[in-house]
């Protein structure tokens, strides 16, 4: 009886390995193809032949075998400097804050957990107000809301290392604590700022937008965020021990604390990177990892990639949607939130997620 049971088990993984697989193997493909249609939406028409062509007018086959342009001086800044970066960080903020999200999850093992748990977001949103209060420009606003988001961070886990008791309840409560208190700065500045064009400018980064992405976005966010990510990857099935508690990891001989610490700094990293190119995109972090998991099941040694890839696909779709459903360009965050806000209600009034 038990060589069968076990028969049957070693049947099923592989089994289920390969589905994991299969499924990650078509998401993949679906970004790609997603990737390229992104090119051929917009206000300005551009085809499928004159993007291509642009593309190959920029690569060192075009000194070897040239070609006649056959698209416009319009056309060519429209593809290179307006959609390539924005379609690119479209693909990095998804799969970066989806990666974050889904690492805090598994750390705190807590399936409500989403990248701004310990106040990141709402240190980058505090960071960027007060740069533009100051008439700051944008990359003094990303660099702003990215140093702030970090030191957010920092206040949390150096208030939490004091805390007595459990230190994962500790981190959970500082970060409620010091994001409420930059949300108040946050809102001071609104309060003060002048109206007429401070205020909106405030308002605006808020609700996050791609909209005036540039290639030097890329540049700023790209270290960090491969510097965060690399390490969430690499020990993505260590998360699995981690989420059956500490003592349990210690048996096995895991270094808990120093595992968690370390997914918690690489996670924040990627978080504050990525918020600070696109002002604040709520629910990505929350819902595509739960997506995923419905996928590929909790083991993060799938989970993960899983949701690295998902989120690039589903932050591409949101963007496309939101440059392309009106004439007036809809922030992502609201388009986020729309999505988010009813399955969060749905997760409340479901049980058994980590049955």
């Amino acid at each position: 009886m038990l060589t069968s049971m076990d028969n049957k088990d070693k049947t099923i993984q592989p089994r289920r390995a390969r589905v994991n697989h299969a499924i990650m193997l078509g998401l993949g493909i679906a970004l790609i193809v997603v990737f390229f249609a992104s090119f051929f939406l917009g206000r300005y028409p551009i085809t499928a032949k004159e993007v291509f062509g642009i593309f190959y007018s920029h690569t060192f086959l075009n000194d070897i075998w040239p070609i006649d342009a056959f698209w416009t001086s319009t056309q060519n800044a429209i593809t290179m400097n307006v959609r390539l970066p924005r379609i690119i960080l479209a693909v990095l903020i998804g799969c970066c804050l989806s990666t974050a999200g889904a690492s805090y999850q598994g750390i705190f093992r807590n399936p409500m957990a989403s990248p701004d748990i310990l106040g990141a977001t709402n240190g980058a949103a505090f960071g960027a107000a007060l740069a533009i209060l100051r008439g700051g420009n944008k990359l003094m606003i990303t660099l702003s809301a990215f140093i702030f988001s970090l030191l957010t961070v920092i206040i949390v886990n150096l208030v939490a290392s004091k805390a007595k008791g459990s230190k994962i309840l500790g981190l959970v409560l500082s970060g409620i604590m010091v994001s409420s208190l930059f949300s108040a700065f946050t809102s001071y500045i609104k309060l003060v700022a002048d109206p007429m064009d401070v205020l909106p400018a405030i308002t605006y980064w808020l609700m996050g937008s791609l909209s005036g992405a540039m290639l030097r976005d890329i540049g700023i966010a790209l270290i960090p965020m491969v510097i965060g990510i690399i390490p969430i990857f690499i020990l993505r099935w260590r998360i699995n021990i981690l989420s059956m508690g500490d003592e349990e990891a210690r048996t096995m001989g895991i270094n808990a604390p120093r595992v968690r610490i370390i997914l918690i700094l690489a996670s924040t990293l990627i978080t504050a990177a990525s918020v600070s190119v696109s002002g604040v995109i709520g629910w990505v972090g929350l819902v595509v990892p739960h997506l995923a998991r419905r996928m590929v099941g909790n083991n993060y040694k799938y989970l993960v990639p899983t949701s690295m890839i998902f989120g690039a696909l589903f932050m591409l779709i949101v963007d496309n949607v939101s440059r392309n459903l009106w004439t007036t360009e809809i922030p992502i965050g609201i388009l986020t939130a729309f999505i988010g806000a009813p399955f969060f209600l749905y997760l409340i009034l479901r049980r058994g997620d980590y049955d």
